[in-house]
């Protein structure tokens, strides 16, 4: 069974300091703490760079004993994650977990893998060929992903913030609402009106 102090305990320090790392877990629901949602911030120096990548996380049962289930919610061109599913290819996420890691640990060594790409152990075998064939064509084709889908324009967030204070939620509390969901309106508008 999963050990949920420990997942308290876990989310508590991985949002703690968010100012620094950028690195967020909440729960999905309100309920459910086996089901989280991290953000990454991409890393600087990268094609992912300015970008929030938003990372689905299942606890099993057998965590922390068993690794957790990650996999990107956000579109990701990388040789490590499926284009199509969001699967990520890391050891630390298979047989290289210890209980002695965390959800934060596994959180950075994904946003190290963005970084440091091992295109030689793809999970995606067409961006690991074009990694490796035509370098500059692949980190046009992150950056453009990184654009379309890892970055909010500010008008956006203005026009989720309209639309949910329309629905008669106080500006404030959408404005925190929206920040703590990475912007995710639906999960905002889930969340708004759980309180």
């Amino acid at each position: 069974m999963v050990d949920f102090a420990r997942v308290q305990k876990e989310l508590q320090e991985c949002n703690r300091d968010f100012q620094v790392s950028g690195i967020k877990v909440i729960p999905k629901g309100d309920t459910n703490l086996a089901h989280l949602l991290g953000t990454i911030p991409g890393p600087l120096g990268t094609p992912y760079e300015g970008g929030t990548f938003k990372i689905d996380i299942t606890l099993p049962d057998g965590y922390p004993f068993e690794p957790p289930k990650m996999q990107f919610a956000t579109k990701v061109w990388h040789p490590n994650v499926s284009s199509q599913s969001g699967a990520i290819c890391l050891d630390i996420l298979k047989d290289q977990w210890s209980p002695a890691l965390t959800l934060k640990t596994a959180l950075l060594s994904v946003q190290a893998l963005l970084s440091a790409p091992e295109p030689d152990d793809p999970q995606d075998a067409v961006v690991a060929k074009q990694y490796l064939r035509d370098y500059q064509t692949f980190v046009g084709t992150a950056r453009y992903w990184t654009e379309a889908f890892a970055k909010t324009p500010s008008l956006g967030v203005e026009e989720k913030v309209q639309k949910l204070v329309e629905m008669g939620f106080p500006e404030a509390l959408v404005r925190s609402t929206l920040e703590n969901v990475g912007g995710d309106e639906n999960l905002a508008l889930e969340k708004l009106c759980s309180c």
